[in-house]
């Protein structure tokens, strides 16, 4: 029996950049979604504490509010496995998980993130 496989090689010292890198295309696609759909329901979250505050209407922060804290720990999780498998250094890591806290900041985040993920830079 012969398999002709692909052979998958590996660079310690640039993961991100080796050829057949298990698990960082991945890793990477689930970040992207993630940053995404937290910016949006940061901004959702942003206009509902307008509606409470100001207007007051506390029903669509009642909802948003518990979604958005879960969706935010999903993009938390998703930047853990992204970072294991690239090797970022702790303070790269934490940064990232920051960016989910500032309106449209995870959005700025994301595609600065996917480029250094895609030249192999390490964060």
């Amino acid at each position: 029996m012969t398999s002709e496989s692909t052979p998958v090689t590996t660079d310690e010292e640039n993961p991100a950049q080796a050829t057949g890198a298990p698990g960082i295309r991945g890793a990477l696609a689930r970040f992207r979604v993630m940053a995404y759909v937290v910016g949006v329901g940061l901004i959702a979250l942003v206009v509902g504490m307008v509606l409470d505050r100001g207007f007051d209407q506390p029903g669509p922060n009642n909802i948003i509010g518990p979604v958005h804290g879960f969706l935010y720990v999903v993009y938390l999780l998703a930047i853990v496995d992204l970072s294991l498998k690239a090797r970022w250094s702790m303070k790269g890591t934490v940064l990232v998980m920051l960016s989910g806290v500032v309106p449209l900041f995870s959005f700025f985040a994301e595609r600065r993130v996917t480029a250094k993920v895609r030249a192999g830079v390490r964060l």
